[in-house]
């Protein structure tokens, strides 16, 4: 229960910003010769404030501990022992229930290795290790160390190579992306008739309140960071309550998708105007007296009760937006409520600064209600893409990807009638004529709908790949005529392998079963392509589509590697007798076939992130790094090439 509760506060709306340090860890090497044979080789970190790095003895089942390999097989060395460390501090956890093992500050690892040819001049070292503070980060980073003789001086920091594993990289692209879409989310709702129009007011009062134009823009100023601030403490909230981790393992929770797909069907059919969502008045009655205090507090009151009153507008979009950040996890609802509350805050600064610029400001008036029943049609239509990803995770083919695509034409189209002043809704003033802007849009409404109806009938749709069900999960996987996808090969496949199937419409011979698909690739000689995917994973999807369509990459897979997709959300029951004890939460079995490959994917490869590609010989050693979302077509394509021929060298 109180979990439903906090569900539901997430969508009460005030969005959130923390910083994010891109690095946490910064990193210094050396090295000291100790014989011809032996060195030790110094990593030193330096720790931000707050965060962790953990010990390498950090407890099985706590977070995860450093581990320090070669980055090479056969790489002409040996480590002696585990690295030696410094100072390091014990705390008990009460997430994993353990006293963990951490440092602080910084760090320093010492590893002995010895040469197995005196004559070697440089080695590499891998650092994998975790540092958290309220989200955690996986450090990969691989270091060369020069052993020539007039580099080796003790205590010197060495010039190290450094390459780190794209992860970082992406996250921080992912949340830009949703800070700048959060943010457009602010402008929609700006524009909504609950805000729109306390601009003039708030801006009116600001400039008659102030003895001159100097204290007006302070606290002008006051009051937008008041309403940054309130926003960004509601997506801390929301972080807080679930944590870093919690929140990227709900979206793909078919309780998670329902509810949310409830509660957006409820805030579109608001915005049409069958019913306002409002907070009781006696809250805004509270509130207003406080803001009558004036000061600094008294414009904090204000922001607030602009908060409460406009509630109806902004409610579902920011309950949308925070959906959209829930789903990424980490710090992203704090990212999302700044972006938001940023859009909102800035006007009624700028324009309580430059009281001039209001008369630029359009009238209110009937578009206000418009722009409110745009947002309606699209919150609906964002509804089903939740409801759509529950019936994924359950395997119920109930909302295939014919009908999910019907229902999205059927609300685009009614939308673009909408526009067209074909529809009227209650709150609507009469339409005498339609402005060029509401045309224009219209057309924009009408062409996108046109251009999803030969997705019935199979096309790719690749400018919405993300959100309507996979190809394959559909009533004519091929499309209707059956035209399989694609030249990237020929192989047929007249008798499937045990526990094989083909992956439509591109007709790749696939297995969900990691020992049934390894068995196979021993059996062909082939290396193994491990897709650690989910059923509602958005990334994954748009992978398929628009990158393993492509011809050489299907050539690739189809031809040169066997496939195994282990879905981390599978929701079928282990077999009976199959059930194990979980690794990372001892006491507790897997009961789902997707735990079990989650948990693989975490214990070995130290990632819970979909997709995640692995190529791999037979004896289950990587061939190359492994690699998550990669959008471009060459990039991945040279990648595979990498591993397969790494595989057939041997």
């Amino acid at each position: 229960m109180k979990k439903t509760f906090a569900i539901l506060f997430l969508f009460l709306g005030i969005n959130t910003f923390a910083q994010t340090e891109k690095n946490p860890l910064a990193f210094a090497t050396s090295v000291e010769k100790i014989s011809d044979t032996e060195y030790n080789l110094i990593i030193k970190v330096k720790i931000q404030d707050q965060w962790h790095l953990y010990s390498q003895y950090n407890p099985d089942g706590a977070s995860l501990p450093i581990e320090i390999t070669p980055t090479e097989e056969n790489a002409g060395f040996e480590l002696v022992g585990k690295a030696k460390e410094s100072e390091t501090h014990k705390e008990y956890s009460d997430v994993w229930e353990k006293e963990e093992t951490f440092f602080k500050h910084n760090a320093t690892l010492t590893q002995r290795i010895k040469l197995k040819n005196k004559d070697i001049t440089s080695v590499g070292l891998n650092f994998y290790g975790q540092v958290c503070k309220e989200a955690c980060i996986p450090y990969d980073e691989d270091f060369t160390f020069i052993l020539k003789e007039n580099t080796i001086i003790k205590g010197k920091t060495t010039e190290v190579s450094s390459t780190t594993k794209n992860t970082s990289n992406s996250s921080n692209k992912s949340l830009w992306t949703l800070f700048i879409l959060s943010f457009f989310a602010g402008f929609a709702a700006l524009l909504t008739p609950c805000v729109f129009p306390m601009i003039p007011m708030t801006v009116s009062f600001f400039t008659k309140q102030s003895k001159n134009r100097a204290i007006g823009i302070r606290n002008a100023i006051i009051f937008g960071v008041s309403i940054i601030v309130l926003y960004v403490l509601l997506g801390v909230v929301v972080t807080k309550i679930f944590g870093a981790d919690a929140l990227n393992a709900l979206a793909t929770n078919v309780w998670f998708n329902v509810i949310f797909f409830v509660l957006l069907v409820v805030f579109a059919v608001s915005f049409l105007g069958a019913f306002e969502i409002v907070l009781p008045s006696s809250w805004g009655t509270k509130v207003d007296a406080k803001a009558d205090k004036g000061g600094i507090i008294g414009i904090f009151f204000m922001a607030l009760a602009l908060a409460i009153v406009s509630f109806s507008c902004t409610g579902p979009i920011v309950g949308t937006a925070l959906v959209a950040a829930a789903s990424q996890g980490g710090i992203a609802p704090i990212i999302s409520m700044f972006g938001f509350s940023l859009a909102i805050a800035l006007p009624f600064t700028l324009f309580a600064a430059f009281p001039g610029w209001m008369n630029s400001l359009p009238k209110s008036g009937g578009w206000l209600n418009t722009v409110k029943v745009v947002l309606g049609f699209l919150e609906l239509a964002l509804a089903f893409k939740f409801l759509s990803n529950a019936d994924l995770v359950l395997d119920l083919h109930l909302l295939e990807r014919e009908v999910f695509l019907a229902i999205w034409i059927a609300i685009f189209g009614a939308l673009a009638f909408y526009l067209f002043g074909k529809i009227q809704l209650p709150h609507d003033s009469p339409l005498t004529h339609i402005s060029v802007g509401r045309l224009s849009l219209g057309l924009v409404v009408m062409s996108f709908t046109i251009y999803m109806i030969p997705g019935l009938w199979g096309a790719p749709l690749n400018l919405i790949s993300a959100f309507p069900p996979p190809q394959h999960y559909s009533e004519s996987p091929y499309g209707v005529g059956y035209t399989k996808l694609g030249s990237g090969g020929t192989t047929a496949h007249s008798e499937l392998p045990e526990g094989a199937h083909l992956m439509a419409p591109y007709d790749i011979l696939s297995f969900n079963d990691y020992d049934k698909g390894l068995a196979y690739a021993k059996k062909v000689n082939k290396p193994v392509f491990i897709d650690f995917t989910g059923k509602a994973c958005v990334n994954c999807r748009k992978m398929e589509q628009n990158v393993w369509v492509k011809d050489k990459v299907l050539a690739k897979l189809k031809n040169d590697v066997v496939v195994i997709s282990l879905y981390v959300d599978d929701k079928r029951s282990l077999p009976k007798g199959e059930e194990v004890d979980s690794k990372l939460k001892p006491g507790k079995k897997l009961r789902y076939i997707g735990q079990k490959w989650s948990e693989l994917q975490t214990i070995r490869y130290k990632t819970n992130s979909q997709p995640f590609y692995v190529l791999m010989n037979h004896q289950e050693e990587d061939l190359n790094t492994p690699v998550g979302y990669t959008p471009d077509v060459d990039t991945y394509y040279n990648w595979l090439v990498d591993g397969i021929s790494k595989f057939n060298k041997k």
